[in-house]
């Protein structure tokens, strides 16, 4: 009988596959670093990841939540921005590339508050994407000033 007890933690815990590292899944995970850059994941983050993913992706919000959770594992199991932002840069135009980096810039506003934290990996980011600070500031004032707009 202790054999089957001991038997029973020797199985493997079934993993969870991980999504495709295409342009979308990307993008959704380094929405996920953006808002963990500051050592917080914030319901308002999480609810801007959703609003983001279903406005870009048309999904409905339980896809949404269902693609973040996938986004997340992918944040998880691919350490480094760079494979991340790598993967965008080879898959996607230079217009898609900046609505990423809108796409972040609204992560990092939802909770409110600007950490550098945020701001150091969102350049990063931008500049791995093969934009310049200049266009990154840009779309970071547009960003703003349209906030209140958009939310």
């Amino acid at each position: 009988m202790f054999e089957r007890i001991l038997a029973l933690f020797d199985r493997a815990v079934p993993q969870t596959e991980l999504p495709p590292a295409d342009a979308k899944y990307a993008l959704g995970a380094l929405m996920v670093r953006t808002a963990l850059a500051d050592n917080s994941y914030l319901f308002k983050e999480v609810r801007e990841i959703d609003r983001v993913l279903s406005k870009m992706y048309d999904l409905g919000p339980i896809e949404a939540a269902k693609m973040r959770a996938q986004c997340e594992k992918l944040e998880h199991e691919l350490p480094r921005t760079a494979d991340l932002a790598e993967i965008l840069k080879e898959t996607t135009s230079t217009e898609d590339r900046e609505q990423a980096v809108a796409a972040l810039w609204d992560v990092v506003y939802a909770d409110g508050r600007r950490h550098v934290s945020e701001l150091s990996i969102v350049s990063e980011i931008a500049e791995r994407l093969g934009l310049s600070e200049e266009r990154c500031e840009a779309i970071r004032q547009y960003e703003l000033a349209n906030w209140d707009k958009t939310h």
